[in-house]
């Protein structure tokens, strides 16, 4: 039972961190999409803002998009 008040009392931390990524990896993924051009290919940068977590769409953005 202290194992889960531990969990519990971190809960609240990971709530936003968890939020935080999940609004950057779809805003990510809906701009690879739609974008024509990307450096490199695109399932590559589907494949870092998926499975990098909070770095890959934050790498994307930086590095990926090609304007």
């Amino acid at each position: 039972m202290e194992n889960l008040d531990k969990i519990n009392e971190f809960i609240p931390l990971l709530i936003p961190i968890i939020l935080l990524q999940l609004g950057l990896m779809i805003a990510a993924l809906v701009d690879v999409i739609k974008r024509e051009k990307t450096k490199g290919p695109k399932w590559v940068w589907i494949m870092v803002i998926v499975f990098v977590n909070l770095l890959g769409p934050i790498i994307y953005f930086i590095a990926g998009r090609d304007e």
